[in-house]
C-alpha cells in the first residue's frame, strides 16, 4: 500500500511516487452515484504494471463503479513494448495488446461495457518521414480502434513540475524532424493527442497552425501547473493559461479534455488528507478550470475524462464523475451528452450506439 491506515485514518505521505494509490483510502468514503442512467465515454485511461498494477480487471471494477460508462478510449502510457527488432518500432507491441484487450470487451467478456473501444498510442515523431510506416503498422494492428498517437511534450525546467519519468527535450514541438514526422498523422486520418505545460500553450498553438488538417486533442485542460515557480503568482499563471486556452479554441481542428486535475500539478493537498475528498468539495476546487475550457470550446468540443489510474491517487473512479456531473448540474440534456459521451465519440470516431441510453 501506498501509505499506512491506522484506525480509519491514515498518515500523511507528504509527496509519495507517482501514479501510486491507496484503494483502502479511497475506501474510506463512498457516495451515492449522480444521474446514474447518463452515458459515459472515458476518453483517457492507461494500463500498466508498475509500482501497482492497472490491468483489466482494475480497469473493469472501475468502470463499472456505478456510472454508466458504456466505452473508452486507452491513451499510451510506455507499456508492452516490443524488445526485439527494430526500436522505431517497438511501440507497435502497446497498440497489439491493447487491441487484444478490446477484443475481449468487444466479445461480451465483460457485458455490455466496451473499454478500449479507441487506442491512442505513441510513435516518435523526430524519427522524421520515417514515422509515417510505424503509424501504417500500427494501423495494421488495430485497424478498427487506432485512431492517433500521443507524443508527450511536457517539460518544465523546475524539476517540482517536470515530473515526468522520461520527461522530453525542450521545445519538442518547435523540433524540424519532429515536425516532419507530424506530416504523416493527416494523410492516415490519425489524431494527436497534445500533452504540455501552460507555459507551452504558444508552442502547441503555432504547431495547431501549421497542421490545420490535423485533429488535436488537448489532454488535461492544457496543462495548467500552479506549483514550484508558478505558485506565487497563481492569478497572473490563470490568465496567462487562459488566454491560450481561448487562443487554442478559436481553431476549429482542436479538442480539450477536461480532468487531469487530480495530480498534483494544480497544488491541491487532496491526496495528502487524512480522508478522500467528496465531490462536492472537488467540485468547487476544480469549477474554474473545468468551466474555462468549456465556455472557451463548447460542450460539443469539450470532454470529460478520467485520467486513472494517475488521478486514482486523489479520488476514487465513482467520486470522480460525480465531481464532473456537479460541475455541469445546470447544463442541459444535450450539452451533457456531449460532454460525457458524444463529443469523446465524435472526436475518436467511435461507434454512435456507444452514446445511447
Amino acid at each position: 500500500m501506498v501509505s499506512d491506515i491506522e484506525s480509519g485514518k491514515r498518515k500523511k505521505r507528504g509527496a509519495p511516487p507517482l501514479h501510486l494509490w491507496d484503494d483502502e483510502w479511497l475506501e474510506l468514503r463512498t457516495e451515492d452515484v449522480i444521474e446514474p442512467s447518463l452515458p459515459i465515454i472515458d476518453p483517457h485511461h492507461h494500463l500498466w504494471h508498475r509500482h501497482d498494477p492497472y490491468l483489466p480487471s482494475e480497469l473493469v471494477k472501475d468502470l463499472t463503479s456505478g456510472h454508466q460508462v458504456r466505452g473508452s478510449v486507452f491513451i499510451e502510457c510506455g507499456f508492452m513494448y516490443r524488445t526485439d527488432g527494430d526500436a522505431a518500432f517497438s511501440s507497435i507491441g502497446e497498440v497489439e495488446y491493447v487491441n487484444g484487450v478490446a477484443a475481449a470487451f468487444a466479445a461480451g467478456y465483460y457485458g455490455n461495457l466496451r473499454a478500449c473501444s479507441g487506442i491512442v498510442g505513441k510513435v516518435d515523431l523526430t524519427i522524421g518521414s520515417r514515422a509515417g510506416g510505424v503509424l501504417e503498422a500500427c494501423l495494421a494492428r488495430a485497424p478498427d480502434r487506432f485512431r492517433g498517437i500521443r507524443q508527450m511534450a511536457s517539460w518544465d525546467a523546475s524539476p517540482e513540475v517536470n515530473m515526468l519519468m522520461h520527461p522530453p527535450p525542450k521545445e519538442l514541438m518547435m523540433d524540424k524532424r519532429f515536425r516532419e514526422g507530424f506530416a504523416e498523422l493527416a494523410p492516415l486520418g490519425l489524431s494527436f493527442d497534445a500533452y504540455c505545460y501552460h507555459p507551452q500553450l504558444p508552442e502547441l498553438i503555432d504547431l495547431v497552425d501549421t497542421f490545420p488538417n490535423t485533429r488535436f486533442i488537448i489532454n488535461h485542460i492544457g496543462g495548467l501547473q500552479r506549483v514550484g515557480p508558478y505558485r506565487e503568482s497563481l492569478e497572473s499563471n490563470f490568465l496567462h493559461w487562459k488566454t491560450n486556452i481561448i487562443s487554442l479554441a478559436e481553431r476549429p481542428n482542436t479538442y480539450v479534455k477536461v480532468g487531469g486535475m487530480g495530480m498534483r500539478g494544480l497544488g491541491f493537498d487532496f491526496v495528502d488528507r487524512d480522508l478522500p475528498p467528496t465531490s462536492e468539495e472537488l467540485s468547487k476546487a476544480w469549477q474554474p478550470f473545468a468551466e474555462t475550457c468549456i465556455e472557451a470550446f463548447g460542450p460539443d468540443r469539450s470532454m470529460f475524462e478520467s485520467n486513472f489510474p494517475v488521478d486514482k491517487a486523489s479520488v476514487s473512479y465513482r467520486t470522480l464523475w460525480n465531481t464532473f456531473k456537479r460541475i455541469v448540474s445546470e447544463y442541459s440534456a444535450e450539452e451533457k451528452r456531449d460532454l460525457f459521451a458524444r463529443t469523446a465519440i465524435n472526436a475518436y470516431r467511435l461507434p454512435e450506439h456507444l452514446g445511447q441510453n
